[in-house]
């Protein structure tokens, strides 16, 4: 039989975990290349040896997307598979239909075919949209767990930005960890709200090796998803987190509405900041595409120590990264709290940008007022440091999970938002978490 030549198109997470639970030592396929998007700078490297199995002792090469067309032609492909998250469908059906003219078939891989089934219970966290309130979720329910008894490690969405080999598997205890690991903003992000809560986290790139390590210390095991993608396991308990400010996304964003057709749970998050037709919106979109699925309402509280050096003052904001640009939001937490607290202005930070922050927002036109916290690398931290440095403000309000100054100093006086999940009624995540462990026999 003839192999069929595959280009994966991706954005370094779901296209090396497709590979590798499908295709690594499939002799039916030969992955000729893989392509990058969505990320910056993660294009022009190669998938290394040492990850790809006995059938490319030479690695894959991964390129641009933009030469998708190309590529085909080159390497006479047979299959362009679709691997990265949060795009609206206009965007899935344009890569299909550039695929489609360049002869190639184009394709979709659902669960059945690369979600890996653990040993461990597990319960996925996932959204409607990247920016929903995954990790809020994520932490909840660990502390909920750890209340009971329950040894629990969180594995989360790949990142892997930094050199593929050394980062099969990743284990975070500790910030000194992260330094090791050389993690960027985004990973930071998601990582050290964990550790403060003394919960281990493993992520990396080959998910298989991740989830044996994970097991050996867990008696549960809570997926914390990346953007709107599905979960790379078989879940035991299905959490899908949905977005009222975005309502509607979640009929039109890949793979959101998926994620909420396979739903158990939907929360409905931010419903102190949404308006009650968004709320009612999101939740008959949810009921019509998911009609067992149950539903939480949930807030989203925001606060802010030293809320006096907001109040009357001239403010930068610096939001979350990824919400901001292939999240579309045009605000986060940082936003809503300069408000809150009456700050005189939010000053616009694009008169000030440097170096990539200025690619980022020609490549994102519809950003808001607000600096995105892009951390992608070195150079990249620096470029976000000289932008905050040249920003004409009184305070820097940093609406990410993180401290900033943990990866660069900033000179002018800042304050740091915290946000948590608080739900609302009488169906809450201890109940669902209660009545889950009970049929488990566990936490009792």
């Amino acid at each position: 039989m003839k192999k069929r030549k595959v280009i994966i198109l991706g954005a370094a997470g779901r296209d090396f975990h497709n590979f590798n639970v499908f295709f690594r030592d499939n002799p039916n396929y030969d992955v000729v290349a893989f392509t990058a998007a969505q990320i910056p700078d993660i294009e022009n490297r190669s998938y290394p040896r040492e990850l790809s199995g006995k059938l490319y002792p030479e690695g894959i090469g991964i390129h641009p997307e933009e030469e998708m067309e190309e590529l085909v032609r080159r390497f006479d492909a047979d299959e362009v598979v679709m691997a990265y998250s949060d795009l609206p469908y206009e965007r899935v059906m344009k890569l299909g239909s550039r695929a489609l003219a360049a002869g190639a078939d184009f394709k979709l891989m659902g669960p059945r075919s690369t979600m890996i089934a653990p040993h461990k219970p597990l319960i996925s966290v996932c959204a409607s949209r990247t920016g929903s309130g995954k990790s809020q979720v994520s932490r909840k329910i660990a502390a909920i767990l750890k209340k009971r008894g329950l040894k629990v490690v969180a594995i989360r969405h790949p990142m892997p930005y930094g050199v593929l080999n050394r980062q099969a598997c990743q284990r975070f205890e500790t910030y000194k960890d992260l330094d090791k690991q050389n993690c960027t903003i985004e990973e930071r992000e998601e990582y050290e709200p964990h550790i403060d809560m003394g919960t281990i986290v493993y992520a990396g790139v080959d998910y298989e090796l991740i989830l044996k390590e994970a097991e050996k210390e867990a008696d549960i095991i809570i997926w914390d998803g990346g953007n709107n993608d599905f979960s790379f396991y078989r879940s035991d308990l299905n959490i899908v987190v949905v977005d009222p400010l975005r309502s509607g996304n979640e009929l039109t964003y890949y793979p959101g509405e998926t994620n909420v057709r396979m739903a158990d749970v939907c929360i409905i998050n931010k419903i102190d900041t949404a308006s009650g037709d968004e709320v009612f919106r999101v939740m008959n979109n949810v009921i019509n595409l998911n009609p067992r699925v149950t539903i939480v309402e949930a807030a989203s509280p925001i606060s802010v120590e030293h809320p006096e050096l907001i109040r009357g003052r001239r403010v930068l904001v610096v939001e979350d990264g990824p919400t901001m640009t292939h999240g579309d939001m045009k605000y986060g937490a940082g936003y809503i709290v300069a408000r809150k607290y009456g700050a005189a202005s939010i000053v616009d930070p694009r008169p000030y940008l440097v170096g990539s922050l200025k690619e980022t927002f020609d490549k994102y036109p519809n950003i808001g007022t607000v600096l995105p916290a892009m951390g992608y690398g070195e150079e990249q931290v620096k470029d976000l440091q000289e932008t905050i440095d040249n920003v004409d403000c009184d305070t820097v309000v940093v609406g990410t999970p993180i401290d900033l100054t943990r990866v660069m100093r900033i000179k002018k006086p800042y304050v740091r938002t915290h946000y948590r999940l608080e739900e609302i009624g009488d169906v809450d995540l201890e109940s669902i978490i209660g009545e889950f462990l009970k049929k488990l026999k566990m936490g009792e």
